[in-house]
C-alpha cells in the first residue's frame, strides 16, 4: 500500500486513510484502494482467453511463492475448469529463497511433459529471470511458449540479457496513462516539502543509495545523505505505472464521501453525525456506486463485486532483423479478447501459432480415447470392422445391408453383386455349353436326317429323341444360371436345373432296364417281356419325368420363387472388400434336393449298367451306356465335396456355379459323346455300314444272346482253344442247343 499514499493529492479534499479508521478493518481499507485496479480474476480470465484463441489446451503453470503468485495461479485454475477444454499439466511453485538448482528443477519437471509447451507465469521479475536463464541453460531456448502476467508487463528487466529465451512470449498489462503534471510534482519533492508521508524518508535512502542517519536500518551502504540529491537527476526516475489506478482510487474515495455528505447532511456543511454513525459497510456501498471520469479520462466504475473494469494491453516479445528488440502491441482485453494473430512471432521462425495440446487430433474415422483424470489427452482408435465415426469419442455399427463409407464418417450401402458373363468363371462353362448346343444340335439334325437308316432305327429313335432333349437342356441350364437373378430366371432355374439330367437319366434307365428284363426273361423263357414297345417306353419315361415336375410344382406351392441380396456370403472381415450377392432364394439343400432326383435315377441306371454288363458288346448300346453311367458317377462323385466344402468362401456363388454348370456339361457331354458320336461317324463317313441286315425275330434274338453269353461264360474258364473241343465233344451236332448257337451267328445284330 506504500504508493498509494507516497503520491500526490493536490486539488483532492482533504481526505486522510485515517478519518474512516475506526470504522474499518485493514481488508476494507484495503479493499477502498486496491478495488480500482483490476484484479487477479480478469487477468487469469484475459490468460485463459488468450490460450484458447491460440488453440492451445494442455498447459503448465508457474508462480512465485506468495500471494501473488499463488492467487493469480488459482485464479486462472478456477477459471480454465469453468470454460473447460484446458487442462493443466503441472503447476509448479518457485520458494522464496529460491537457488540456481530451482530453477533447473521446474524447467526438467516441465521437459516432463514436453506437449505442455505454453506456460502461464505469475512470478516477479527476478524469479522470470530465474526461469528464463535456466531454459537457456537447458538449451530449450524456443521451446516454451511463455504467457507472462503484469508483474512481467512490458518491462525490459526480466529480459534483459536474455531476449532469446523471451522471444515469442505473450505478456498482459492493465491499459494505463501517463499523468501530465505528475512527473514535475514528484520530481520536485524533497525531504523539506515532503514530512508529511512518513515513508518518504525510506523510499530517499532506497532511491540513492545512501544512510539518512546512524538509526537507519539500511545496512548495506555507508554512504550518507546529504539531503540536496534530486529524483531523475541524481537518480533513475520512470513513472510508475499504478500512478493512474492510485489517483482514481483517491478520487473514488472522495466522490463516495461527497454522495454520502449529501445523502446524510443535506443541510449541514461538513461531517454530521449521521454520517459518523454509518459505519464501513455504508461508505463502502458508497464506494461501489460511484461513476466518473478518471484521471486518463477513462470510466471508473465497480461491479458487483466491487471490481473496476478489467483493461488490459497485450504484448508480445519480438525480435526484428529491421529493428532492437522489444514489445510489440498485439491487442487488447476490455472483457473480451481482441488479438492480432497475424502481428504475431515465434520462436525459430515459425509463422504457424505453434501447438501446445496433449493430443493430436485424431484422423476421420477414429474415436478418441480419453485418458482417466485427463479430457484434453486422448489415444485415437480407429473404428474397424463395420463400424463408422459416430462421434469424436464414439463409433457406431453400420446396419446389416450397410458398410462404412472411404474415411468411416458414415455408412453406405454395400455393393450388390452377380455372376457377370464376362467373369472367368462364368466364361469357361458359356464356352463349354456352347460347344455341347452346337454338337447336339449336330447330331440331333444328323438323326433327323437320317432316321429311317438302320442305325438310328437300331438305336431306338424315340429315346433317343428324348436323350438328346434332356442332354441339350442340361446345356441349356448354364445360361439360366449365369443370368442375372429375377422371378422368371429363379423360375427357370428350378423346373431347368434338374429337368435336363432326369430328362437324360430317365432315357437312359428305361433303356436299360429294357435290355436287362429281355435278357434275364430270356434265360427262363423265349416269349417277350412286357412293356418293351416304344411307346411303352416313352410312356415309362414320360412317368418317371413327370415326377420331378410334380415336386417342382410342390415346390413353387410351398415356396413361391423370389430373389434375395445376400450380405452374408462376401462379408469379409476387411469392410471395404464386402458384397452383397444377387441371388435366386435357393438354399444349397434344395439345389442337392432338386438334383437328387437325378442323381437316384442316375445311380439306379448305373446299377441296371451293371448287370447288363454280359450282354454282347453289339447288341443295343448296353456297354456305351454302362461306360457313359459310370463316367457320369465320378463327375457326380467330385462335384459334391467341391459343391459342399466351398460353403464357407467369399467365391461360393463363383465356385458352386461354375462346378453346378461344368458338371452338368460333362455329364452331357459325356452322354452325347459315348453314345452318338460312333452313330454320327458311321452314318457320315462310312454309309456302307449302315444297311439292313436279315430281319431276325425276337425269340431268335434273345435265344441267340442268352446262348452267347452262356458260351463266353463257359469259354472264360477254360483256355483257348479248350471250349470249342470240349462243345464238340459234348454236344450232339444234331442238338436244340447246337443248331441254336449256329443261328446266332445268323441272326445277330450289326
Amino acid at each position: 500500500m506504500i504508493p498509494y499514499v507516497l503520491f500526490y493529492s493536490c486539488d483532492i479534499p482533504q481526505i486522510s486513510y485515517a478519518s474512516t479508521a475506526p470504522e474499518l478493518s485493514d481488508d476494507r481499507r484495503y479493499d477502498f484502494f486496491s478495488r480500482v485496479v483490476p484484479p487477479d480474476s480478469f487477468q487469469a480470465q484475459a490468460m485463459v482467453d488468450i490460450v484458447k484463441a491460440m488453440g492451445w489446451n494442455y498447459i503448465s503453470t508457474v508462480a512465485s511463492e506468495g500471494s501473488y503468485g499463488e492467487k493469480g495461479v488459482d485464479a486462472f485454475h478456477q477459471l480454465s475448469r469453468e470454460s473447460g477444454g484446458i487442462c493443466i499439466a503441472q503447476s509448479l511453485k518457485i520458494p522464496h529463497n529460491h537457488k540456481q538448482e530451482n530453477f533447473d528443477k521446474i524447467i526438467r519437471l516441465l521437459l516432463d511433459t514436453r506437449y505442455a509447451r505454453a506456460v502461464i507465469l505469475f512470478a516477479s521479475d527476478e524469479d522470470i529471470r530465474g526461469i528464463l536463464n535456466a531454459s537457456k541453460r537447458a538449451d530449450q531456448v524456443g521451446h516454451f511458449l511463455w504467457i507472462g502476467s503484469d508483474s512481467w508487463g512490458a518491462k525490459n528487466s526480466p529480459v534483459h540479457q536474455l531476449e532469446e529465451a523471451a522471444v515469442g512470449a505473450v505478456t498482459i498489462l492493465p491499459k494505463r496513462a501517463t499523468i501530465v503534471g505528475f512527473d514535475a510534482y514528484f520530481t520536485s519533492r524533497t525531504l523539506e516539502n515532503n514530512r508529511r508521508n512518513v515513508w518518504f524518508a525510506e523510499y530517499w535512502e532506497e532511491n540513492f543509495n545512501c544512510k539518512l542517519m546512524s538509526s537507519s536500518k539500511k545496512e548495506d551502504t555507508s554512504r550518507k545523505c546529504t539531503g540536496q540529491e534530486r529524483i531523475g537527476t541524481d537518480s533513475k526516475y520512470e513513472q510508475e505505472g499504478k500512478v493512474q489506478f492510485v489517483i482514481d482510487a483517491v478520487y473514488a474515495m472522495a466522490h463516495a464521501l461527497h454522495n454520502m455528505q449529501r445523502d446524510l447532511c443535506p443541510d449541514v456543511s461538513g461531517i454530521c453525525p449521521d454520517m459518523d454513525l454509518a459505519g464501513g459497510k455504508k461508505l463502502l456501498k458508497y464506494i461501489r456506486s460511484v461513476t466518473f471520469n478518471g484521471s486518463a479520462r477513462t470510466s471508473v466504475n465497480f461491479n458487483r463485486n466491487g471490481d473496476a473494469p478489467g483493461r488490459y494491453d497485450l504484448f508480445q516479445y519480438q525480435i526484428n532483423n529491421n529493428s532492437s528488440p522489444g514489445y510489440k502491441n498485439i491487442g487488447q482485453w476490455t472483457e473480451t479478447l481482441q488479438l492480432n494473430i497475424e502481428d504475431m512471432q515465434w520462436p525459430n521462425g515459425q509463422t504457424e501459432v505453434p501447438s501446445s495440446v496433449c493430443s493430436q487430433p485424431c484422423k476421420t474415422g477414429e474415436r478418441k480415447k480419453t485418458v482417466k483424470g485427463m479430457p484434453c489427452c486422448w489415444h485415437c482408435e480407429p473404428c474397424d470392422g463395420y463400424q463408422y465415426q459416430y462421434d469424436e469419442t464414439s463409433c457406431k455399427l453400420c446396419s446389416y445391408s450397410m458398410m462404412p463409407n472411404p474415411n468411416r464418417t458414415a455408412c453406405q450401402p454395400i455393393p450388390i453383386v452377380k455372376l457377370e458373363w464376362h467373369s472367368p468363371w462364368a466364361v469357361i462353362p458359356v464356352f463349354l455349353a456352347m460347344l455341347g448346343i452346337i454338337a447336339t444340335i449336330f447330331v440331333m439334325a444328323t438323326f433327323i436326317r437320317y432316321n429311317d437308316t438302320p442305325i438310328v432305327r437300331a438305336s431306338g429313335r424315340e429315346l433317343s429323341y428324348v436323350l438328346l432333349t434332356g442332354i441339350f437342356l442340361c446345356y441349356i441350364i448354364t445360361f439360366v444360371m449365369i443370368a442375372k437373378p429375377n422371378v422368371a430366371i429363379c423360375s427357370f432355374r428350378r423346373i431347368f436345373l434338374g429337368l435336363g439330367m432326369c430328362i437324360s437319366y430317365a432315357a437312359l434307365l428305361t433303356k436299360t432296364n429294357r435290355i436287362y428284363r429281355i435278357f434275364e426273361e430270356g434265360k427262363t423263357s423265349v416269349t417277350a417281356p412286357r412293356l418293351i414297345s416304344p411307346t411303352s417306353q416313352l410312356a415309362i419315361t414320360s412317368s418317371l419325368i413327370s415326377a420331378q415336375l410334380l415336386g417342382v410344382f410342390i415346390w413353387f406351392g410351398v415356396d413361391p420363387p423370389n430373389i434375395i441380396v445376400d450380405y452374408d456370403e462376401q462379408k469379409s472381415i476387411d469392410s471395404d472388400q464386402a458384397r452383397g450377392v444377387l441371388k435366386c432364394d435357393i438354399t444349397d439343400l434344395q439345389i442337392i434336393c432338386s438334383l437328387g432326383y437325378s442323381i437316384l435315377l442316375m445311380v439306379t441306371c448305373t446299377v441296371y449298367a451293371i448287370k447288363t454288363r454280359g450282354v454282347p458288346e453289339n447288341f443295343n448300346e448296353a456297354k456305351p451306356i454302362g461306360f457313359t453311367m459310370y463316367t457320369t458317377c465320378i463327375v457326380w462323385l467330385a462335384f459334391i465335396p467341391i459343391f459342399f466344402g466351398t460353403a464357407q468362401s467369399t467365391e461360393k456363388l463363383y465356385i458352386q456355379t461354375t462346378t453346378l454348370c461344368i458338371s452338368m456339361n460333362l455329364s452331357a457331354s459325356v452322354a452325347l459323346g459315348m453314345l452318338y458320336i460312333p452313330k454320327v461317324y458311321v452314318i457320315i463317313f462310312h454309309p456302307e455300314l449302315n444297311v439292313q441286315k436279315r430281319k431276325r425275330s425276337f425269340k431268335a434274338v434273345v435265344t441267340a444272346a442268352s446262348l452267347t453269353t452262356r458260351l463266353s461264360h463257359k469259354t472264360s474258364d477254360r483256355p483257348n482253344g479248350e471250349a470249342k473241343t470240349e462243345l464238340c465233344e459234348n454236344v450232339d451236332p444234331n442238338s436244340k442247343y447246337h443248331q441254336t448257337r449256329a443261328h446266332i451267328h445268323k441272326e445277330m445284330l450289326i
